[in-house]
């Protein structure tokens, strides 16, 4: 996979090679197709990837709003479970600072969309912030809770390095059904119980909602770009992120598009990474 820069305004796209020159996929809300444990987007060809989540949350994460995904596969590589492989790629590459002001998706009143005890919910807000909550039987995980002001790098420093979760019955259960035959022990968390089975552990004690945050900002990038807004998932997972995302656009009075100017430029997620930043991923 490569990920080229592209010009203002021309937004984050995939590229099928493997398919030819016209298998482009749009990375966008209105792309994604339901998906099992992943965020997949396909175009009307039929063309699709799959496992998008961690590669868009690393360009939200790192301000980077237009890309030209090449791939070669049905499938973003997992790596190691984590936005950190992506971030630590990008910022050893360099970024560059476009002419064009960054054109922003302001909330402008609560939008909200439920399943059973799951709610996602975007409320107005002058930058992005992520409040999450996460409830699992398993001792190891348990309930965790954590909100966090996304400006300046916050992602690439509290979230590009949390990983993947998983239940071991989970992986027993997709490798009965020939599916995650490559995955392994280094690219996900895995629990059983009270017990962390990958390891060396959790890289931080509330790893798993971090991720889950991760995530959020990954699925929240396909709307097109950077949200100005809160959101909060409680329970929430790809597909009612990305319903709340159908909710919102629905709404012509739940949102506006807005130019951000410097100042605003610099409260966005990415803005004025630095060296700190980069050795927080290496």
């Amino acid at each position: 996979m490569t990920v080229h820069p592209a010009a203002a305004d021309h937004g984050i796209w995939f590229l099928r090679r493997d398919l030819g020159p016209k298998a482009l996929i749009p990375a966008l809300w209105h792309a994604v197709e339901p998906s099992r444990l992943c965020t997949l987007v396909a175009n009307d060809g039929g063309a699709h990837v799959s496992t998008i989540e961690h590669v868009m949350a690393a360009l939200a994460g790192c301000g980077i709003h237009n890309a030209l995904i090449e791939i070669d596969g049905p499938e973003v590589p997992i790596l190691d479970g984590s936005a950190a492989p992506f971030v630590r790629a990008f910022l050893q590459a360099g970024l560059t600072e476009q002419d064009e002001p960054v054109r922003a998706i302001r909330v402008r009143r609560m939008v909200e969309v439920r399943d059973g005890g799951a709610i996602a919910r975007l409320e107005p807000s002058d930058m992005l912030h992520i409040a999450f909550r996460i409830e699992f039987d398993d001792a190891a995980i348990g309930t965790q809770e954590k909100t966090l002001n996304m400006a300046n790098g916050a992602f690439v420093r509290e979230l590009s390095t949390s990983r993947t979760f998983c239940r071991q019955s989970d992986v027993d259960d997709m490798r009965a059904r020939g599916l995650a035959l490559g995955g392994t022990l280094d690219n996900a968390v895995v629990v059983e119980g009270d017990r962390v089975l990958s390891p060396g552990g959790l890289r931080f004690t509330d790893e798993p909602v971090r991720h889950k945050m991760l995530d959020a900002l990954g699925d929240l990038a396909l709307a097109g770009g950077p949200i100005l807004g809160r959101y909060t998932g409680i329970r929430a997972g790809h597909a009612l992120t990305n319903r709340l995302l159908h909710a919102l656009f629905a709404d012509p009075l739940a949102w506006d598009r807005v130019d951000c100017g410097p100042l605003a430029g610099r409260t966005l997620p990415g803005a004025g990474l630095g060296v700190a930043d980069h050795h927080a991923v290496l």
